[in-house]
């Protein structure tokens, strides 16, 4: 509508102009166009905060609404609406563990450039990756919500497929994320390479503005998966994850903490005491992100072997080299990203 109100109005200018009484007209075409460009940087913004915000929505919410909302229609007259999902369910069960059903419409959806573009989020290729080879991209750090893993590997907003071509990533999360009815449709829409967040829920709880710390060192079991499948392992370091929440650090063997840690493993994620700024306004405290960079680094491949059945040996051999590749990784372009020279990655 604003596109056919310019044109009309530019159209009137000309033609004014011919007939000489067209100053006017052209004062208020500037007029006009000074008004679009004084609140298009704001609409664009909140369009960007709205893109996000969904992404918070459907990853903390959506399952449980929708699972609230079958269960209400059971009691109804559309309680057919529930019955007939619950067997598509039942059916269905075990897709997610198959590669799930990707739709490329979901992938490349404009609401994920703005997505991107409200942190901003970049996708960082240091090296090329063989589409004759399968790959295990190691994701660090995991920080609240994973929003540059989900932005540049989950979407196509930074041109993922353009970047590695004849390679096809798959996320993986939570199994239980999969069980809460739609919600589990929503994620399987978003081959051969897997990205696995390797930190998970545990490594969330450090996760905080100018620290680099991650949980690697008993995290062996996607290394004996590499092993078996000989895959190549691909670290990836996202600087600035951990710069978008500000979070409460509880000391390590303190009650608050030992609850922590003992309520992550019953619900399988993280309760972490983190705080964002606010939905309207940046200087109001929230739930939402902070407007920070986010630069994720794609590492060198590390070729392994394929070994059916690897010896613990073995796997500690291979999970040390991908932890000194993941330290050269970080090492090297921290500085690029406004880090010091003396800041190290803190791997426990």
């Amino acid at each position: 509508m604003f596109n056919i109100v310019v044109m009309k109005t530019i159209l009137a200018a000309y033609i004014g102009v011919l007939r000489g009484t067209g100053s006017i007209i052209l004062s208020a075409l500037q007029s006009l166009l000074s008004v679009r460009w004084a609140w298009c940087p704001r609409l664009e913004k909140q369009v960007q905060v709205f893109s996000v915000m969904q992404f918070i929505a459907s990853f903390l919410i959506m399952g449980p609404i929708c699972s609230v909302v079958m269960l209400y229609l059971l009691w109804t007259d559309y309680w057919w609406v529930t019955a007939s999902y619950t067997t598509w369910l039942f059916y269905d069960w075990n897709t997610h563990k198959q590669a799930g059903r990707r739709f490329s419409w979901v992938r490349n959806w404009t609401v994920w450039t703005h997505y991107r573009d409200y942190f901003p989020i970049r996708l960082i290729k240091t090296h090329n990756l063989l589409t004759n080879r399968n790959y295990i991209l190691g994701y660090h750090p995991h920080g609240i919500f994973c929003f540059g893993a989900l932005c540049n590997f989950a979407t196509e907003a930074n041109g993922f497929s353009a970047k590695f071509p004849g390679i096809t990533p798959f996320v993986a999360t939570l199994a239980g994320n999969f069980h809460m009815p739609l919600a589990r449709e929503y994620l399987m829409s978003a081959g051969n390479a897997v990205v696995i967040t390797v930190g998970g829920a545990a490594e969330s709880l450090d996760c905080t503005p100018g620290v680099h710390c991650i949980t690697l060192k008993n995290r062996k079991g996607f290394v004996k998966l590499a092993l078996q499948q000989g895959a190549d392992l691909v670290p990836v370091y996202s600087f600035g994850e951990n710069d978008v929440y500000k979070q409460l650090i509880l000391d390590e063997g303190s009650w608050w903490r030992l609850i922590q840690r003992r309520l992550q493993k019953i619900l399988g994620f993280a309760p972490c005491v983190f705080q964002g700024r606010g939905l309207f306004s940046p200087d109001t405290w929230g739930l939402f992100p902070y407007s920070k960079p986010i630069n994720s680094v794609v590492g060198k491949p590390m070729e392994m072997p394929k070994i059916s059945s690897p010896s613990q040996e073995e796997v500690d051999h291979y999970h040390t080299m991908y932890m000194s590749s993941l330290t050269q990784l970080f090492d090297k372009h921290k500085t690029h990203f406004g880090l010091r020279e003396e800041d190290v990655l803190v791997i426990h």
